[in-house]
């Protein structure tokens, strides 16, 4: 007898979703990466760097995978399990993690920063952005695009409005905020979950696809992919992915 619907609700409900890392799903989901290849940049740009803030860290692991960090590192977050988990690994490297509720206005001082980061913020505050920023600074950010994942968000909630993280309105936000943007780029990219563990593990840890997804509540559609994904192989969706490089220009007065 194989592995029963029960047995992946029960194995996926209990496992921890704290941080951002998602090894438990190896060899359970796939998801095609963007072909810029995010944190290569991200190390090319923080080795050249002063002083660097990255906003909304989660538990560090993207700063802490890159190989130097600048000599002033900060980072960002405002979800207590992740902080316990970016102080951990970042403070070792000499960067400091700033309980921040992700709200402006950003707790720095002005033209602080000649680097600023982000990768997946849930919102971005381009004023907020160029004011922490020196003449000259850069934010560099990969974040989600329109309809990500709307394949699965639609199983469960039905037809969506998926026209905001517009990736033209990203850039002519930070022209707004007084910044030029220096590259903008996008893809969609295909995801596979092979069974429904893994799908009630993702939806756990990415809580805004599926707002107020929770096993009890969507068990019906639940056991309704679980049979789909038996009959028919893994469900397929495609996330959204865009990348900016914003720069203040020299000599802008705050």
């Amino acid at each position: 007898m194989g592995v029963t619907f029960d047995d992946l609700v029960q194995e996926a409900a209990g496992a921890s979703v704290d941080g951002w890392d998602f090894s438990w799903l190896d060899g359970r989901a796939t998801e095609e990466r963007p072909s810029w290849g995010y944190a290569r940049l991200l190390g090319e740009r923080m080795a050249a760097a002063r002083a660097a803030l990255d906003i909304q860290t989660g538990g560090g692991e993207v700063l802490a995978g890159l190989a130097k960090l600048p000599p002033v590192t900060v980072a960002t977050e405002s979800w207590p399990p992740n902080l316990a988990l970016a102080a951990a690994r970042l403070r070792p490297r000499g960067a400091r993690v700033v309980a921040d509720d992700e709200e402006p206005r950003l707790p720095f001082r002005s033209a602080t920063f000649d680097l600023v980061t982000s990768r997946h913020p849930v919102r971005t505050w381009w004023q907020e952005i160029a004011r922490v920023l020196r003449p000259g600074g850069t934010y560099f950010s990969q974040q989600v695009g329109p309809r990500s994942v709307f394949e699965v968000t639609e199983f469960f909630l039905g037809p969506q409005d998926g026209s905001a993280r517009d990736p033209g309105k990203a850039g002519a936000a930070a022209e707004a905020a007084g910044l030029e943007v220096v590259d903008l780029r996008s893809e969609r990219l295909r995801m596979e979950f092979r069974d429904v563990g893994a799908m009630i593990y993702f939806l756990r840890k990415v809580i805004w696809i599926v707002p107020g997804f929770s096993v009890e509540r969507h068990r019906d559609r639940l056991r309704d992919m679980h049979e789909l994904i038996e009959a028919e192989g893994p469900f397929v969706a495609h996330s959204s992915r865009f990348l900016i490089e914003a720069r203040r220009p020299d000599g802008q007065v705050a």
